[in-house]
């Protein structure tokens, strides 16, 4: 009998010590993150914990650092030396796809993204692009990221000044906001635009004054084509920069991305990707709305459902333009001058309220989650009658869980917030406009109206379960700079954007963890820092909630680690 159990001892013993070798040789030894402020993100106020531990890519325990050495005596600690572990970003609005066709793009921003200040320094550049890149003539050459407001002509260029360096290759170049770009001659003529072109419903083709022959400036619907073709054209190279996208989100510490408005071309291309296992990190789509009837029709695509890393979330629908392009649909006039508009310049809808209602209607009926593009109070209106629409004609109730996603809502009223709260709207907010265009809110908008801008203190109060996002390419993937915007609200020239609508850095960092996990309903298994939640991390060299609130821009990310493996780590 005692032999029996010394022998059975012996082979458990044996069978153990293996099972540990084997463990230890495909990696599955539970990792012991400790020794670094570790914020677990799921409290009101903040909470640290001494360690946290993966296993199987899950987070197993988080709590003291005993108990876990105690509970795991095979184990690997990985010390973080003083550094900061957080759950890692969820972006909760960018453009994965813009990011990548950005790649091959004639770069065109300002400072302190880039160095463009002038209209010969865009024609300089677009030469030097021309020639680096050995483009012969007739092929298409893109740029993005001029801003009119950042160019001392304060003007947007024209179709002739891009003819006189380039007169042989069409070209678009896209404006920062993305709602409007520039097309040289021979791009009008091979998109048959001409004097006798009628503006499209929401869109402008802006005229050379005391005619009817385009300029070259396209704006919202009216560019809708060159876009359209732009993406046709780069769609060869997508597969070339996929990897380098996804890596320059990791470097930024986001493991869930998102690509903000996706055809079905592209979002068969990311479930490619997705299928022969080429994503690092999760990628999340929404579908653009022209293809709503389409969508819900197709029986392969299953909304909010992953596949390998990949899922389409819902649909994105474009209700208005860009504060800063001055198309944004405001209730009260712009102040400034407004292109091609002589008065009362409130900006345009790009969508009718009518066609807004039956969209609201066909995915309220299908369960399928909405995403709206709103920026001004006037497109806001719009998207509140249009819930209000679809709920009545459909008899549900108004404040469903639906998560309905207001994109931007940038100038957002008070008495809008609380019709958010009680019909369970959420807004995304885009407090980077605080730095890029606050001075230029105060001089179009007035003081009033830019101070509201973003206003994530007040959503807070009111326990709107905000994100806060960067829009990218509008302005640079970079969420701990979207902290800092939010923190600090301050603008290129140093003007506080606002300052009662600043909040801590714990709040921001909600925007991008938590609550982002929210707007996805992914809050189950990913923004927190819990016992069984994917072990999605990112390492900060500093800790945001204790740096000088201006110094928090200047954070790095030393290490994003999705599914517990690494996916950047700084060199």
């Amino acid at each position: 009998m005692i032999y029996r159990i010394l022998l059975s001892s012996l082979v458990f013993s044996l069978l153990f010590s293996c099972a540990v070798q084997k463990n230890q040789r495909t990696g599955n030894v539970p990792k012991i993150y400790y020794n670094g402020d570790i914020i677990t993100m799921h409290t009101q106020e903040p909470t640290y914990v001494e360690a946290v531990v993966e296993v199987h890519g899950k987070i197993a325990f988080v709590g003291d650092l005993n108990t876990v050495l105690n509970r795991y005596k095979d184990h690997n600690l990985i010390d973080l030396k003083g550094k900061t572990m957080l759950p890692g970003f969820i972006d909760p609005h960018s453009h994965f796809g813009m990011v990548s066709n950005s790649m091959g793009q004639v770069d065109l921003n300002p400072s302190p993204v880039g160095n463009v200040s002038t209209i010969e320094d865009i024609q300089l550049a677009l030469v030097r692009y021309k020639k680096d890149h050995n483009i012969p003539d007739g092929d298409w050459i893109f740029g993005w990221g001029y801003d009119d407001g950042q160019l001392a002509e304060k003007r947007h260029l024209n179709k002739n000044e891009i003819d006189a360096v380039l007169p042989n290759n069409p070209v678009y170049l896209q404006h920062t906001s993305g709602h409007m770009g520039v097309a040289n001659s021979m791009a009008l003529n091979k998109l048959s635009v001409n004097a006798s072109t009628p503006n499209p419903e929401g869109g402008n083709i802006a005229r050379i004054k005391g005619s009817n022959e385009p300029n070259g400036l396209v704006q919202e619907t009216a560019m809708y084509p060159f876009v359209g073709n732009m993406l046709e054209v780069l769609a060869k190279d997508q597969e070339k920069y996929f990897e380098q996208t996804q890596d320059f989100y990791a470097q930024n510490g986001i493991t869930t991305a998102q690509d903000g408005m996706t055809d079905r071309p592209t979002i068969h291309f990311f479930q490619s990707q997705a299928n022969q296992g080429k994503l690092k990190l999760d990628l999340i789509a929404l579908a653009g709305f022209s293809d709503l009837s389409e969508n819900i029709k197709d029986e392969d695509l299953r909304f909010k459902t992953y596949k390998n890393g990949f899922k389409v979330q819902g649909t994105k629908i474009i209700a208005d333009g860009s504060p800063q392009g001055k198309t944004a649909y405001f209730t009260q006039s712009y102040l400034t001058e407004v292109p091609d508009c002589d008065s009362n310049c409130k900006g345009l809808p790009s969508i009718s309220q009518n066609n807004l209602n039956n969209l609201f209607k066909t995915a309220y009926e299908h369960d399928n989650q909405l995403f709206i593009h709103c920026n001004g109070d006037a497109s806001i209106d719009m998207v509140i009658e249009a819930h209000e629409y679809a709920c009545k004609t459909l008899n549900q109730p108004l404040d469903k869980d639906r998560r309905t996603i207001a994109i931007h809502a940038q100038f957002v009223r008070p008495d809008q917030l609380e019709i958010f709260k009680k019909y369970k709207i959420e807004p995304s907010f885009f407090t980077n406009h605080a730095f890029f265009w606050g001075d230029n809110h105060v001089e179009n908008l007035g003081v009033i109206r830019a101070n509201f801008l973003s206003p994530i203190h007040s959503a807070d109060k009111l326990g709107l379960k905000y994100t806060n996002h960067s829009d990218a390419t509008v302005t640079p993937i970079n969420p701990v700079f979207t902290v800092w915007s939010a923190v600090n609200r301050v603008s290129r020239s140093g003007k506080t954007i606002g300052e009662g609508e600043k909040v801590s850095p714990y709040l921001a960092l909600k925007a991008i963890t938590s609550h982002a996990a929210y707007e996805f309903y992914e809050e189950n298994y990913k923004g927190t820092l819990e016992q069984g939640k994917i072990a999605d991390f990112v390492i900060l060299d500093k800790n945001p909630l204790k740096v000088n609130p201006m110094d928090i821009k200047n954070i790095e990310v030393v290490e994003t680690i999705k599914n517990g493996k690494p996916i950047y780590q700084k060199k």
